[in-house]
C-alpha cells in the first residue's frame, strides 16, 4: 500500500500548491485589527428599558427619525424573536466569518492602502435579500438573517435560485461585491458587450481580492453550475458571435444573460441546464484574456477602460 499512499499524498501536495499560487504573499503579511460587535446578540437580550444604553453604545445603528417606540415593538415582536433565536443558533460566535473578512481586507489594504477597516456590526434583521449587507466609510454592516443556508425556513417564500445565495459561503462575494461597486466606473455603453465586461470587471477584482474563495462563489455558482460554464464556453461565445449579440442593444439580453435569475435564456430545449448569467461569466474570461496580454494593467485602469478597448485587445476566443 506504500505506492499508492505516496501517489496520493503528492496529489494533495499539488492540490494545497495549486491553490496557494493564487495568493499574495505581501497581502498575506499584511496586519490588520478587525472590530467585530455582535449588536445582533445585544439586542436580542435587551429590553425596553436598555434601549437608551443601547442607542449610547451603537449610536450609528439608531437613526433619527425612528423613534423608540418602533425599537421596542420590535423587540417584543414574536418574529423577531425566532429571528434572534435562528440566528443566534447559526452564529453563536463569529470566529470563522470574521476571519474570512479580515483575509478579504488584508488584500483591500495591499491593493488599496489608504483604505481605512470599518469596523463590523452583525444584525438580526428580517430577511431582505436585496440588502445583505452595506459597505461605508466606516463601518459594515451583516444581516446575518440572511446567511443561514439555503434550506432554511425564513427563506421558503424565496425562489430556489435566490435562496441559494443566502449561504454564508456567499459573504465574502457579497463584501468584496460591494467594495468593487464603490470603485466602478458608472459610464457604459447600452452594447450586449459593455453589459458582460462592466459586471466582469467586479468578478476579476474578486480575484485579485478573495483569491482564497472559490470561483464559483465570486459569481454565486455551485460547482456544477460553474462545470456548465467551463465545459461550454466555446459553445455559448459561438451562440453571441453567430446571432450577431456582442454589439446588440436589445436590452432584453440584460435579462437574458446577465441578471439575477435561474438560468441563462438561449431559448433552446438546454436552457434549463445551463447557468445563469453566463453573460457575467463571458465577460470574465474576456477580462482575464486581456489582463493575461496586458499584466501590467494597474487595475483602477482596467475599471476605467472601455469594454470595446478591452473586447479588441484581448483578442479573446475560448
Amino acid at each position: 500500500m506504500r505506492f499508492p499512499l505516496i501517489l496520493l499524498s503528492l496529489f494533495l501536495v499539488l492540490c494545497a500548491c495549486q491553490d496557494n499560487s493564487k495568493l499574495n504573499s505581501d497581502a498575506e503579511a499584511i496586519d490588520i485589527e478587525l472590530e467585530v460587535e455582535r449588536f445582533d446578540l445585544e439586542f436580542a437580550k435587551a429590553n425596553a428599558g436598555d434601549l437608551p444604553e443601547l442607542k449610547s453604545n451603537y449610536p450609528k445603528l439608531f437613526p433619527d427619525q425612528i423613534p423608540d417606540s418602533l425599537w421596542v415593538a420590535k423587540m417584543q415582536s414574536d418574529l423577531q424573536q425566532e429571528i434572534n433565536t435562528e440566528v443566534k443558533e447559526s452564529f453563536p460566535d463569529f470566529k470563522e466569518e470574521a476571519e474570512r473578512i479580515e483575509h478579504f481586507f488584508k488584500y483591500v489594504k495591499y491593493y488599496y492602502p489608504d483604505f481605512e477597516i470599518p469596523t463590523v456590526f452583525t444584525l438580526a434583521e428580517e430577511v431582505n435579500y436585496r440588502q445583505k449587507l452595506v459597505l461605508t466609510e466606516d463601518a459594515l454592516l451583516i444581516s446575518l438573517d440572511n446567511y443561514l443556508g439555503k434550506n432554511h425556513k425564513f427563506y421558503k417564500g424565496l425562489a430556489q435560485y435566490i435562496a441559494f445565495q443566502q449561504d454564508k459561503d456567499f459573504l465574502i462575494s457579497d463584501l468584496a461585491e460591494a467594495f468593487a461597486k464603490q470603485k466602478m466606473s458608472r459610464k457604459r455603453s447600452r452594447t450586449f458587450l459593455s453589459d458582460m465586461v462592466h459586471h466582469s470587471k467586479v468578478l476579476y477584482l474578486k480575484d485579485l481580492l478573495m483569491p482564497f474563495e472559490s470561483d464559483a462563489a465570486k459569481i454565486y455558482y455551485s460547482e456544477d453550475q460553474m462545470r456548465w460554464a467551463e465545459e461550454n464556453e466555446t459553445q455559448i461565445w459561438s451562440f453571441f458571435v453567430e446571432r450577431n449579440l456582442i454589439y446588440s442593444t436589445d436590452n432584453r439580453l440584460e435579462d437574458r444573460f446577465i441578471n439575477l435569475g435561474p438560468y441563462s435564456k438561449f431559448y433552446l430545449e438546454l436552457d434549463n441546464e445551463s447557468s445563469p448569467r453566463i453573460g457575467q461569466y463571458i465577460g470574465w474570461q474576456i477580462v482575464k484574456a486581456y489582463m493575461e496580454k496586458y499584466p501590467n494593467t494597474n487595475i483602477n485602469e482596467l475599471l476605467e477602460l472601455e469594454a470595446d478597448v478591452i473586447f479588441k485587445k484581448s483578442k479573446y476566443k475560448p
